[in-house]
């Protein structure tokens, strides 16, 4: 049986300080909960073969897409659907929790100096 314990998202967001670096904290069937803390301008990417789900914790942070941007803050959730070019932005500290399939790279199909290692525990 697998070990069943409660996460808290504050203690774990505690445990880290780098930006645009997700971790992960749980795994469900084939995905996983990522926290990451994101500030300043992200790159222009997409995911080709899955969807993408941003849920904002703490702060405020906008997602632009090539014909519109989506402002979100603490409390609130967006869908990225897959191909679907977009890029992050926070000005201040944000604190996001990413819900994505096992193995998506934070750049998706692209790779640059943001290209966070992958499947990080905390």
């Amino acid at each position: 049986m697998n070990k069943i314990q409660k996460i808290n998202l504050e203690e774990k967001l505690s445990k880290f300080s780098d930006y645009w670096s997700p971790k992960v904290i749980a795994e469900m069937n084939d995905f996983q909960f990522k926290l990451v803390k994101i500030k300043g301008d992200f790159d222009w990417h997409s995911h080709q073969t899955t969807d993408e789900v941003f849920i904002v914790i703490k702060g405020k942070m906008r997602i632009d897409f090539k014909d519109k941007t989506i402002n979100l803050s603490k409390g609130d959730m967006l869908v990225v659907p897959k191909g679907v070019e977009h890029k992050p932005y926070a000005k201040e500290e944000c604190e996001v929790m990413i819900v994505e399939p096992k193995g998506v790279l934070n750049t998706g199909d692209s790779s640059s100096k943001l290209t966070a290692e992958n499947d990080v525990w905390i």
